[in-house]
């Protein structure tokens, strides 16, 4: 069974799934806390399946990953390792970082870019229960006037967005369902 799970929860048409899946993962950054549909993906547990097409779409072999502690078991391991063939680095060397938000802390353990390279900052996957109860309220590029969001934490994206053009981008992930917080956004409490 092992195995099997490890084998399976890949993209089952890769093509498609994972052009629906890169589209979904952009309109995430380009309209900051809506919320989009991703499908496709069955990865191990505790990953929800947002959170593994995600990966499926964006990380290769050439893709540093950090998995914090919440979802730090060997079944994502070896589920990363098959279906991405990404590895497992420190968080420092991470340029995607996945778990709950507690797990992740300090947030100051990932990169975030310098000035002459503010690209090279890392991207958290954020994993929650439930990403349809706003609690901040967005401004900035991608937002025509306001949105509201979920964000586990209002004062980190506060000083995230304070340090543009460095900082780290986010996604949130709850089930099916993902947003995306990039750092050039403004955060406010609602």
């Amino acid at each position: 069974m092992f195995e099997a799970e490890v084998l399976s929860g890949g993209f089952s048409n890769p093509a498609q799934d994972s052009a629906r899946a890169f589209r979904a993962c952009l309109d995430a950054m380009a309209r900051p806390g809506r919320i989009q549909q991703i499908a496709g993906a069955v990865p191990p547990a505790p990953l929800s399946p947002a959170a593994g097409a995600i990966l499926l779409t964006l990380a290769d072999a050439t893709t540093p990953i950090f998995i914090a502690k919440s979802h730090d078991t060997e079944a994502v391991r070896r589920w990363i390792a098959f279906h991405c063939s990404a590895p497992v680095v420190a968080a420092s060397d991470a340029d995607f970082a996945i778990g709950t938000w507690d797990a992740l802390q300090p947030v100051s353990q990932f990169a975030i870019g310098t000035a002459e390279y503010p690209d090279r900052s890392a991207t958290l996957i954020v994993e929650c229960e439930d990403i349809s109860a706003p609690t901040a309220t967005l401004s900035g590029p991608g937002i025509e006037t306001t949105q509201t969001a979920y964000l586990p934490n209002l004062d980190a994206f506060v000083a995230n967005s304070a340090q543009f053009p460095l900082g780290f981008d986010c996604y949130f992930t709850a089930g099916n369902q993902l947003s995306a917080l990039p750092r050039s956004t403004k955060v406010e409490a609602l």
